[in-house]
């Protein structure tokens, strides 16, 4: 499983487990590996990779970026924002090319679910012991730990802030939960095509079972302390998907019924709602209503969506240059706010619109490749295989989402897996021998 089908290619392979090991609480020695690996990878298939059509679009796109900055309202900060797109365009290229296999998936599931565990331990400790710092090491280690959370009774751990924590979680979450449901389905038997009930399977439990069991249960904890709704609701989606892709009706109807009575106790009209907020902890009803924080105008999506709206029908073509939605908006009302909540609306207010449609045009086309593999599945690999696959597609549409509601741009490892997640998928879409013939269908209808 750890070996490369390239041997050529061992060495980078190797390190890039290393770099991923180390990224969440070494960032800046992850990156450097990372680099590294990159750097390796384009000198040795440079020809392959500019031959691929994503990565040719994908060029194109950088280049039309980095010309756009000379049209931005603030060039200095276009500029930085192309930090952001470019170098992981790179990142991209290059590890579709060194991801080829089902195998390496499920390798890089354990690579990103392993350090996860001190991650959550020190949010543990930031919450309930006040662990701080170190300070006088943040250059270094490329963080540092806020006594309570950040904000104040929210989880944050060696992220900046709760709601990345949340997003970073959500995706070990969901590729934790992709490795534990293959550990399940062979510690209880098979199980046959049309039949969603298992086998027990009697004797010990395996060690690895036991890991990814404690490791998604510490996961999950952690989710609900980061309070961030987005990950909560991106947990009821992956849960969802799973239970329809493994024929689970039951809990299909369990998770539905549970989202029900949570969004009842928050929302239903008296005496329905008094009735559920006895069965429903505060916690989460509260924390949907937000009536336990008190914003000011412009802090909420809303007006910030709105603001970004007018940027966009303002430059709908050329946009106002990268990262040029902060000072705008902190101009007219006076509150300083990173991004906008929103990565389509963003784009579209600073790149224009037909930049930002290109860009989300290029992942749906990917992402339908993805689709396709999947429904043809059964002609290429083992079902192991096809559900390491799913667990993938499903973390990656979890990451589209919350940028939907959030923005991950902006934080360096949150960012680099999630264009890792659709390298690895694009890089197995590439690899299959028969999808050529599965394209030309696509194209012929």
């Amino acid at each position: 499983m750890n070996h490369h089908s390239e041997p050529y290619l061992q060495k980078e392979w190797k390190l890039t487990q290393l770099g991923l090991l180390l990224f969440p609480l070494l960032p800046s020695l992850g990156v450097l590996i990372l680099i590294v690996v990159i750097i390796s990878i384009w000198r040795q298939k440079w020809r392959i990779i500019i031959r691929h059509a994503h990565n040719i679009a994908l060029a194109g796109l950088g280049m039309w970026l980095a010309i756009a900055t000379i049209f931005a309202s603030d060039r200095q900060e276009a500029l930085l924002g192309l930090a952001n797109l470019l170098p992981f365009f790179a990142v991209f290229a290059a590890f579709s090319a060194l991801i080829q296999t089902p195998s390496q998936l499920r390798q890089l599931s354990w690579v990103i679910l392993i350090p996860s565990i001190p991650v959550v331990i020190l949010g543990f400790g930031q919450l309930f012991f006040g662990l701080s710092g170190p300070l006088h090491l943040q250059i270094i280690l490329g963080w540092i730990i806020v006594p309570q959370g950040n904000p104040t009774g929210r989880m944050a751990s060696v992220f900046m802030y709760a709601n990345i924590l949340g997003i970073y979680l959500t995706l070990v979450f969901i590729l934790g939960l992709g490795l534990w449901i293959q550990q399940w389905k062979s510690l209880k038997g098979t199980v046959t095509e049309n039949s969603s009930r298992l086998q027990i399977f009697p004797g010990r439990l395996p060690q690895k079972f036991i890991f990814l069991t404690i490791a998604i249960i510490a996961n999950g904890i952690a989710l609900i302390l980061t309070n961030s709704r987005n990950a909560w609701g991106l947990v009821v989606f992956a849960s969802l998907a799973y239970a329809v892709y493994l024929g689970w009706c039951w809990l299909v109807g369990l998770v539905m019924a549970a989202v029900a009575t949570v969004f009842g106790a928050a929302f239903a009209p008296p005496p329905l709602r008094e009735w559920l907020r006895v069965i429903v902890p505060e916690y989460f009803w509260a924390r949907l209503t937000d009536q336990n924080f008190e914003r000011p105008i412009a802090a909420l999506r809303s007006t910030q969506w709105q603001f970004a709206w007018n940027m966009i029908r303002e430059k709908p073509w050329s946009g106002w240059g990268l990262r040029n939605f902060t000072p705008l908006y902190q101009t007219q009302m006076q509150i300083w706010v990173g991004h906008p909540h929103n990565l389509l609306l963003m784009l579209m207010a600073e790149t224009g619109i037909p930049t930002a449609l290109f860009l989300f045009v290029w992942v749906g086309w990917i992402l339908a490749k993805a689709v396709l593999l999947l429904v043809n599945w059964s002609a290429i690999d083992s079902r192991e295989d096809h559900l390491i696959f799913f667990s993938y597609l499903v973390a990656f549409s979890a990451c589209t989402i919350f940028n939907m509601f959030d923005i991950t741009l902006f934080d360096l490892r949150v960012n680099t897996i999630g264009w890792l997640l659709l390298a690895a998928i694009c890089g197995v879409i590439s690899s299959k021998k028969n999808y050529d013939s599965l394209e030309v269908t696509v194209f012929e209808i």
